[in-house]
């Protein structure tokens, strides 16, 4: 089992990549996308899109309207362990972002909660997988949608690269248990995934 040494040695090699990947996210001059993402990140807040894809989802019938079920407890329990245990548990501080000089272009709203993991991320990514799960057609463009979210979180200079990926983990194990409770709540959130109902 590695001393603590070396385990200190290793988490303060990861923070270095972490932190030279968000200073050659900030660096990279990208004037046709900063508006583009500053947009996607601020609709992301609160999960005002993935809540918006559920509503329309529950319209219908059948496969559609569990997956919105599905993709919302999601978001909830994504949401909880990131706000109310990730970041309570290691209170990360944000980035610094005057100083990798983010262009002004992107600038959101800089949160005042810790760092780690991305809350934004963590919920889209659970949205994401659930409702893939649950209707597969819509797993690509959602998860798509996800990466996206996530990478504006770094473009925009809110959150460092590792944050994402955290938040992307927390987010796959947030749909999973969902899931799980779902089905065993009986309401059919895996039923029929290999055929062609709807």
């Amino acid at each position: 089992m590695p001393d603590r040494d070396t385990v200190s040695a290793v988490l303060g090699d990861l923070r270095a990549v972490d932190g030279a990947l968000y200073a050659a996210v900030a660096a990279t001059p990208t004037p046709a996308l900063d508006r583009a993402l500053r947009l996607l990140s601020h609709a992301a807040d609160h999960s005002k899109i993935s809540f918006g894809v559920a509503a329309g989802l529950a319209l219908l019938p059948g496969r559609p309207r569990r997956a919105a079920l599905a993709g919302v407890a999601s978001v909830t329990l994504a949401s909880a362990a990131a706000n109310l245990l990730g970041k309570r548990m290691v209170r990360r501080h944000r980035p610094d972002r005057e100083e990798a000089q983010v262009a002004v272009a992107r600038h959101v709203r800089m949160p005042e909660s810790a760092s780690f993991p991305s809350g934004h991320t963590a919920s889209a990514t659970a949205f994401a997988t659930a409702v893939g799960v649950v209707l597969p057609p819509a797993a690509v463009p959602l998860g798509s949608l996800a990466v996206a979210v996530g990478y504006s979180r770094v473009h925009t200079g809110v959150h460092y690269p590792g944050d994402v990926a955290a938040g992307a983990v927390l987010g796959f194990a947030a749909a999973a248990v969902s899931l799980a409770v779902v089905r065993g709540l009986g309401c059919g959130a895996g039923r029929g995934a290999g055929r062609g109902t709807g």
